[in-house]
């Protein structure tokens, strides 16, 4: 759990992992918050969970944190858990069911619940993927370089894979997480569970918000990881392509209009336009759009962003 400045959320997040069996289970926080009101929420929960509290550099970035407590664990199976989100009832039972069917899986995916700042579900994310099924490597990057459709808080993955990988690139402030699964999935066979056992939370401070203030950056970002991905493809797949390039116009146009410049929208509706029936298809089934925004939308119109 890389943490700053969490003491809206950390009570919210560690509650609910406290709610699942300890045995065997070990949390690494790692702060880097100026004062101390992140940690004393933390602390609280000593006597409830195996904690490892780690004090950072106050200019630690989450993905720099993030490298670090994975490296330090001592399980070989992790999963990261930002402050603003929550694990849900049953989670330790079902990874224990994924990793005993498929230990030597690089990445298990899974959908998440997509809650708002009170915690009120608003949808379901879910992948592009088959339904409990072991997906080949070529086909979940040929879906993946479309879209980072993958909530950060579901996937599991052995850390051997990821220091193989050599964890999360630092100079991604946006698009590390993208990255990392894209490097995981092209380890071997993925493993998708239907079942969701996270919530990701959307709040008007997460980064798709606070990115809309520099769109150039913002599309760099997403632009660095698909030109570092599609060389990876067996065979360069020119639907996938063309609509991981859409995409990104897709995505910067609504972090533009996030920050109420909607100069970007129709381009980027052209360039979706552009793809043709298929592309068209190809891009809605692989950006899960639907599942990303409408839950965004209701939360801001109901005024609980």
């Amino acid at each position: 759990m890389p943490t700053y400045q969490g003491q809206r959320w950390i009570d919210a997040a560690l509650r609910s992992v406290a709610a699942e069996p300890a045995d065997g289970i070990e949390i690494l926080v790692l702060d880097s918050s100026p004062n101390s009101e992140t940690l004393d929420i933390v602390r609280r929960y000593d006597s409830l969970l195996n904690l490892r509290v780690m004090k950072r550099d106050e200019a630690s970035m989450w993905h720099a944190q993030t490298n670090i407590g994975a490296e330090r664990a001592e399980a070989e199976h992790l999963c990261w858990l930002h402050q603003d989100d929550l694990w849900l009832p049953g989670r330790i039972e079902a990874i224990r069911k994924w990793i005993e069917k498929a230990p030597n899986a690089a990445l298990h995916l899974a959908p998440s619940v997509i809650v708002d700042a009170d915690g009120r579900t608003l949808g379901l994310w879910r992948c592009p993927l088959e339904k409990d099924a072991e997906i080949d490597s070529s086909e979940i990057v040929q879906r993946l370089i479309v879209q980072n459709f993958v909530s950060a808080p579901a996937p599991v993955f052995r850390k051997d894979a990821w220091l193989f990988c050599g964890g999360l690139d630092e100079a991604l402030w946006y698009t590390a997480d993208w990255d990392m699964w894209l490097k995981l999935a092209a380890l071997g066979p993925v493993h998708y569970h239907s079942e969701a056992t996270t919530a990701f939370r959307v709040h008007n401070s997460s980064l798709t918000v606070t990115g809309a203030g520099k769109i150039e950056e913002f599309s760099q970002q997403m632009q660095i990881v698909f030109d570092r991905h599609l060389p990876t493809l067996a065979e360069i797949d020119n639907c996938a392509e063309a609509a991981g390039r859409a995409s990104i116009r897709v995505n910067a146009a609504l972090a533009a209009a996030s920050g109420g410049d909607f100069s970007l929208l129709a381009p980027a509706v052209a360039a979706v336009l552009g793809l043709g029936p298929l592309g068209v298809a190809r891009y809605l089934r692989d950006s899960r759009i639907y599942d990303r925004m409408a839950p965004r939308l209701r939360a801001k119109f109901a005024g609980a962003f």
